[in-house]
Protein backbone atom coordinates (compact mmCIF):
# COMPACT_ATOMS: atom_id res chain seq x y z
CA UNK A 1 0.00 0.00 0.00
CA UNK A 2 2.84 2.30 0.90
CA UNK A 3 4.53 1.76 -2.19
CA UNK A 4 1.27 2.20 -4.04
CA UNK A 5 1.11 5.90 -2.50
CA UNK A 6 4.48 6.65 -3.30
CA UNK A 7 4.19 5.38 -7.25
CA UNK A 8 0.66 7.88 -7.24
CA UNK A 9 2.82 10.81 -5.59
CA UNK A 10 5.28 10.31 -7.98
CA UNK A 11 3.30 9.99 -10.96
CA UNK A 12 1.38 13.05 -10.14
CA UNK A 13 4.76 15.07 -9.51
CA UNK A 14 5.88 13.78 -12.84
CA UNK A 15 2.40 14.98 -14.54
CA UNK A 16 3.08 18.28 -12.66
CA UNK A 17 6.22 18.96 -13.76
CA UNK A 18 5.38 17.68 -17.43
CA UNK A 19 2.90 20.29 -17.82
CA UNK A 20 4.70 23.12 -16.10
CA UNK A 21 7.31 22.42 -18.64
CA UNK A 22 4.73 22.47 -21.13
CA UNK A 23 2.90 25.42 -20.03
CA UNK A 24 6.24 26.94 -19.93
CA UNK A 25 7.06 26.00 -23.83
CA UNK A 26 3.61 27.41 -24.55
CA UNK A 27 4.45 30.57 -23.11
CA UNK A 28 7.54 30.69 -25.01
CA UNK A 29 5.78 30.20 -28.22
CA UNK A 30 3.19 32.87 -27.25
CA UNK A 31 5.93 35.03 -26.62
CA UNK A 32 7.34 34.65 -30.19
CA UNK A 33 3.82 35.45 -31.45
CA UNK A 34 3.46 38.54 -29.18
CA UNK A 35 6.90 39.39 -30.53
CA UNK A 36 6.10 38.94 -34.19
CA UNK A 37 2.30 41.20 -34.04
CA UNK A 38 5.06 43.76 -31.90
CA UNK A 39 7.56 43.86 -35.12
CA UNK A 40 4.73 44.03 -37.76
CA UNK A 41 3.16 46.88 -35.81
CA UNK A 42 6.41 48.91 -35.71
CA UNK A 43 6.46 48.29 -39.39
CA UNK A 44 3.25 49.60 -40.39
CA UNK A 45 3.65 52.52 -37.96
CA UNK A 46 7.21 53.27 -40.06
CA UNK A 47 6.07 52.85 -43.55
CA UNK A 48 2.46 54.66 -42.64
CA UNK A 49 4.84 57.60 -41.21
CA UNK A 50 1.96 58.18 -38.42
CA UNK A 51 2.10 57.89 -34.85
CA UNK A 52 0.19 55.47 -32.31
CA UNK A 53 -2.31 55.97 -29.29
CA UNK A 54 -3.11 53.72 -26.88
CA UNK A 55 -6.82 52.83 -25.54
CA UNK A 56 -6.84 55.06 -22.10
CA UNK A 57 -4.84 57.93 -24.66
CA UNK A 58 -7.54 58.07 -26.65
CA UNK A 59 -10.14 57.80 -23.73
CA UNK A 60 -8.55 60.58 -21.95
CA UNK A 61 -8.52 62.20 -25.27
CA UNK A 62 -12.49 61.95 -25.81
CA UNK A 63 -13.33 63.27 -22.53
CA UNK A 64 -11.36 66.32 -22.40
CA UNK A 65 -12.90 67.00 -25.83
CA UNK A 66 -9.84 67.24 -27.75
CA UNK A 67 -10.27 68.67 -31.19
CA UNK A 68 -10.28 65.71 -33.36
CA UNK A 69 -11.56 63.35 -36.38
CA UNK A 70 -11.84 59.76 -35.66
CA UNK A 71 -12.12 57.42 -38.08
CA UNK A 72 -13.68 53.90 -38.07
CA UNK A 73 -12.14 51.40 -40.98
CA UNK A 74 -14.48 48.95 -40.51
CA UNK A 75 -17.10 47.54 -42.65
CA UNK A 76 -20.17 49.76 -41.94
CA UNK A 77 -23.01 46.98 -41.43
CA UNK A 78 -20.87 44.43 -40.35
CA UNK A 79 -19.24 46.56 -37.21
CA UNK A 80 -19.48 50.68 -37.51
CA UNK A 81 -23.74 49.73 -37.12
CA UNK A 82 -23.31 47.47 -34.06
CA UNK A 83 -20.64 49.20 -31.86
CA UNK A 84 -17.88 51.89 -32.59
CA UNK A 85 -15.60 54.54 -30.98
CA UNK A 86 -17.88 57.48 -29.47
CA UNK A 87 -17.66 60.22 -32.34
CA UNK A 88 -15.79 57.99 -34.66
CA UNK A 89 -17.06 58.34 -38.43
CA UNK A 90 -17.16 55.08 -40.81
CA UNK A 91 -14.81 55.05 -43.65
CA UNK A 92 -13.62 51.84 -45.38
CA UNK A 93 -10.62 50.65 -45.86
CA UNK A 94 -9.18 47.22 -47.28
CA UNK A 95 -7.06 44.77 -44.76
CA UNK A 96 -4.22 44.33 -47.92
CA UNK A 97 -1.93 46.93 -48.04
CA UNK A 98 -3.50 49.68 -50.39
CA UNK A 99 -0.80 51.29 -52.20
CA UNK A 100 -2.96 52.72 -54.49
CA UNK A 101 -6.31 54.05 -54.37
CA UNK A 102 -8.79 51.71 -55.18
CA UNK A 103 -12.15 52.45 -55.00
CA UNK A 104 -13.41 49.22 -55.00
CA UNK A 105 -11.54 48.67 -51.50
CA UNK A 106 -13.32 51.63 -49.73
CA UNK A 107 -17.08 50.86 -50.69
CA UNK A 108 -16.79 53.72 -53.96
CA UNK A 109 -15.29 56.36 -52.21
CA UNK A 110 -12.80 58.36 -53.66
CA UNK A 111 -9.45 60.02 -52.23
CA UNK A 112 -11.20 63.33 -52.43
CA UNK A 113 -14.46 61.63 -50.28
CA UNK A 114 -11.82 60.78 -47.27
CA UNK A 115 -10.75 64.11 -47.44
CA UNK A 116 -13.61 65.95 -47.63
CA UNK A 117 -13.98 63.87 -43.98
CA UNK A 118 -10.97 64.30 -42.68
CA UNK A 119 -11.66 68.35 -43.39
CA UNK A 120 -8.75 71.13 -44.39
CA UNK A 121 -7.26 71.82 -41.23
CA UNK A 122 -3.75 69.94 -41.97
CA UNK A 123 -2.75 70.49 -38.29
CA UNK A 124 -5.71 68.38 -36.79
CA UNK A 125 -5.47 65.66 -35.34
CA UNK A 126 -6.56 62.10 -37.21
CA UNK A 127 -7.15 58.55 -35.13
CA UNK A 128 -7.90 55.71 -36.98
CA UNK A 129 -9.13 52.35 -35.93
CA UNK A 130 -9.98 49.35 -37.04
CA UNK A 131 -10.94 45.70 -34.72
CA UNK A 132 -7.86 45.03 -33.18
CA UNK A 133 -4.42 45.29 -33.29
CA UNK A 134 -3.69 42.09 -36.48
CA UNK A 135 -6.34 44.03 -38.60
CA UNK A 136 -4.38 46.36 -40.65
CA UNK A 137 -7.83 48.20 -42.11
CA UNK A 138 -6.32 51.46 -39.22
CA UNK A 139 -2.90 50.88 -40.73
CA UNK A 140 -4.33 52.17 -44.52
CA UNK A 141 -6.44 54.64 -43.15
CA UNK A 142 -3.42 56.76 -41.86
CA UNK A 143 -0.75 56.41 -44.01
CA UNK A 144 -3.46 57.18 -46.82
CA UNK A 145 -4.17 60.58 -44.12
CA UNK A 146 -0.14 61.08 -43.94
CA UNK A 147 0.19 60.54 -47.91
CA UNK A 148 -2.79 63.34 -48.04
CA UNK A 149 -0.39 65.39 -46.20
CA UNK A 150 -2.28 65.74 -42.52
CA UNK A 151 0.51 65.97 -40.16
CA UNK A 152 -0.73 65.09 -36.90
CA UNK A 153 -2.30 61.16 -37.90
CA UNK A 154 -2.40 58.56 -35.00
CA UNK A 155 -3.00 54.96 -35.69
CA UNK A 156 -5.44 53.50 -32.23
CA UNK A 157 -4.13 49.79 -33.02
CA UNK A 158 -6.17 48.27 -30.31
CA UNK A 159 -9.63 49.02 -31.89
CA UNK A 160 -12.73 48.13 -30.85
CA UNK A 161 -12.27 45.00 -29.30
CA UNK A 162 -9.24 47.23 -26.92
CA UNK A 163 -12.06 49.62 -26.34
CA UNK A 164 -14.72 47.27 -25.24
CA UNK A 165 -12.23 45.31 -23.63
CA UNK A 166 -11.41 48.39 -21.08
CA UNK A 167 -15.16 48.68 -20.38
CA UNK A 168 -15.53 52.01 -22.48
CA UNK A 169 -18.77 52.93 -23.65
CA UNK A 170 -19.68 52.55 -27.65
CA UNK A 171 -22.01 53.97 -30.02
CA UNK A 172 -24.31 52.16 -32.15
CA UNK A 173 -26.32 52.81 -35.20
CA UNK A 174 -30.34 52.44 -34.50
Amino acid sequence: MTHMIKFTGYAFLMACLLSSFAMADDLFEKEVAKEQEAIKLLREVQRGGYDVVSTEELKQWIDNKKDMIIVDTMPYEASYVKNHVPGAKQFLFPIPDMMEWDKKETSGKSMDDYKALLGNDMDKVIVVYCGFVKCTRSHNGGMWAKKLGYKNVYRYPGGIYAWKGAKHDVDKIE
